[in-house]
């Protein structure tokens, strides 16, 4: 893992087309901004990772469904 300090307003590039900014620090939050091509999939983590796991319960095919051919 790459852990970097940014102050406000700094940012990231990943890739060519990828910026990361920090746009506000307040407490123990911080809001940040992601710049990136529209064919790019931004999504928190926890979405993301909820999307996984539906996406494997979606994919578990028991073979007693699938009618004999």
């Amino acid at each position: 893992m790459l852990v970097l300090t940014r102050k406000l307003n700094q940012s990231i590039v990943i890739g060519n087309d990828i910026e990361v900014v920090v746009l506000e620090v307040r407490g123990e939050q911080v809001r940040i901004g992601i710049k990136a091509p529209r064919d790019v999939v931004v999504h928190r983590k926890e979405i993301f990772d909820q999307i996984q796991e539906e996406n494997e319960a979606a994919s578990g095919t028991d073979i007693s469904d699938v009618p004999d051919l």
